[in-house]
């Protein structure tokens, strides 16, 4: 797998509900990848944990589930 690592490029991606301060946790296979504001900052993120095809991923939902709230929306309720 060039250049990325074993288990993540294969992952089911998790971007989570808006925390109050906004911004929405990432996650690939229940690890955390950390807190994006954006849809750049989800592609980075996913980028770091070795997905090279990350911007594509990002509108893929077989492998990318919005959870609590609409897609590519990153302010608190």
């Amino acid at each position: 797998m060039s250049g990325r690592r074993a288990g993540v490029a294969s992952a089911a991606i998790g971007v989570h509900t808006a925390l109050g301060t906004g911004g929405r946790r990432v996650t690939a296979r229940g690890r955390i990848l950390g807190l994006a504001h954006s849809d750049a900052e989800v592609v980075e993120l996913l980028r770091g944990a070795g997905l090279a095809d990350a911007e594509a991923l990002l509108h893929d939902p077989a492998r990318v589930t919005w959870r609590g709230g609409r897609a590519h929306h990153y302010e608190a309720a």
